[in-house]
């Protein structure tokens, strides 16, 4: 497989095949992300990308799961994926599901119908980075989207016959914030329905924008207490109907969660309580990762 730059993916994608589509990100300019800042966007040659799906048709006699690289491959019109999509199809029979990265909108640009196509041509899931429901954080953090912009791309991927899985960053709003942030991310998780929500926690590289308000003091990290206390109020204020898959359990979490809303809230929540009692339940700091 050829790639260019580095090459990110969501961590459920960690056995599936790589096929970079696009180069970087359309966006690429969220104060807290350092992904995709060696390259600028730009879309590959179908030829590129047809022949690398083929080089791995012969090198791997089993391909069961296919994401689609980089930052935001559902920005391509339906003309450039649906010859990805039906060449997947038409070659890799084993394959269950194909999956990308994509902002909401992305879908929003796209007309129901040619949503519903990419769903029917085998695109099953798409990866929103939405990272808080509060619109004043959004803003802060140049997210590019408005919250009702998420909520409605959202909403669009499901009603194609999609999953949707969103992700919200833990911590984001720092101390000022985190009450806002937390209550309107449990509402934002509500509007949308995904098929699945799960949480990072916020974790720094240097050189980006929001490092800059970290060393200056305009923007306190939270402690692990502190983190706990925001996701218990975020758990407060999520009400799905529609089972949602959700999951705490990425490497930069102090702690881990996983369960089904609405089945497992209350069991849940009561882990973080139970937490907030016993601080040694957190993940040391020295174990976490990006």
């Amino acid at each position: 497989m050829r790639y260019e730059g580095n090459i990110y993916r969501p961590p459920s994608e960690a056995y599936s095949l790589l096929v970079q589509v696009t180069v970087g990100c359309t966006h690429n300019k969220c104060t807290f992300c350092s992904m995709y800042k060696d390259k600028k966007f730009h879309i590959r040659k179908l030829e590129e990308v047809l022949e690398d799906l083929a080089w791995a048709r012969r090198a791997y006699p089993r391909v069961e799961r296919i994401f689609l690289c980089d930052g935001d491959a559902l920005a391509l019109s339906l003309n450039r994926l649906m010859p990805i999509l039906d060449y997947i199809r038409e070659n890799f029979p084993e394959c269950e599901r194909v999956t990308a990265y994509g902002r909401a909108e992305d879908a929003l640009r796209k007309t129901d119908e040619e949503l519903r196509k990419l769903y029917e041509a085998g695109l099953t899931m798409v990866y929103v980075g939405a990272e808080s429901g509060s619109e004043k954080v959004l803003k802060e953090i140049n997210k590019g989207e408005t919250r009702q912009e998420l909520i409605d791309g959202v909403r669009k991927i499901e009603n194609s016959g999609m999953k949707a899985s969103v992700t919200f960053i833990s911590g984001l709003a720092g101390k000022a914030g985190w009450e806002d942030h937390a209550i309107e991310t449990g509402k934002m998780i509500s509007e949308m329905s995904p098929s699945y929500a799960a949480l990072l926690t916020l974790m720094v590289d240097p050189s980006v924008p929001i490092a800059e308000e970290i060393r200056s003091g305009r923007l306190q990290l939270l402690t692990p207490e502190e983190v706990t206390a925001e996701t218990l109020l975020m758990l407060e204020n999520t009400n799905v109907t529609k089972k949602c898959v959700f999951r705490s359990n990425h490497a930069s979490n102090y702690l881990s969660l996983r369960g089904d809303l609405p089945d497992d809230k209350e069991s849940m929540m009561a882990v973080l309580r139970e937490a907030l009692d016993n601080p040694n339940m957190f993940k040391d700091e020295r174990f976490r990762a990006l």
